[in-house]
Parts: C-alpha cells; sequence; structure tokens
C-alpha cells in the first residue's frame, strides 16, 4: 500500500471519530421489505418512505430501522 492511501486511511478514521463534521443533507435507500422494495429517503431533516403505513404515521419500520444503522454507524454497501 503506498503512502498516499496509509495517509487517506488514518484521515478517513479520524473523520469517523470526528461525526460532528458530518451533516446528511440527503440519502436515498432501495430497502427491500418482506413483501415489497420499497423508496426510503431523508431530505431537509425529515424520512420519506413509500409505504402505505409512513402515509398515515411519517414513520414505519423501514425509516425507524435506518435511523438505527445510522446510528449504530453500521457498514452499507455502496452502489
Amino acid at each position: 500500500m503506498d503512502s498516499g492511501m496509509i495517509g487517506k486511511i488514518q484521515k478517513s478514521k479520524q473523520y469517523a471519530s470526528e461525526r460532528e463534521r458530518i451533516q446528511i443533507n440527503s440519502l436515498s435507500v432501495t430497502f427491500q421489505g418482506r413483501n415489497n422494495e420499497h423508496q426510503v429517503s431523508f431530505q431537509d431533516g425529515k424520512w420519506i418512505c413509500d409505504c402505505d403505513f409512513f402515509k398515515t404515521r411519517e414513520r414505519c419500520s423501514h425509516t425507524m430501522a435506518l435511523e438505527r444503522i445510522l446510528i449504530q454507524g453500521a457498514d452499507l454497501t455502496l452502489n
């Protein structure tokens, strides 16, 4: 591994430990539900999901699962 990459890895660890540096402005994911695929996004500080439950409650299992994942800092696969 070259020294440039080693420096970037160290910097990424520093950034990850200083979470106050990061603000998520928007996020868009495809959630594989039990029965259907759902589009979930986070924009302007609000969650949006295309499932029927979210339409009446403004929260659902998909948005709550993503909140948990983001709070726990789980690894996500980026496409």
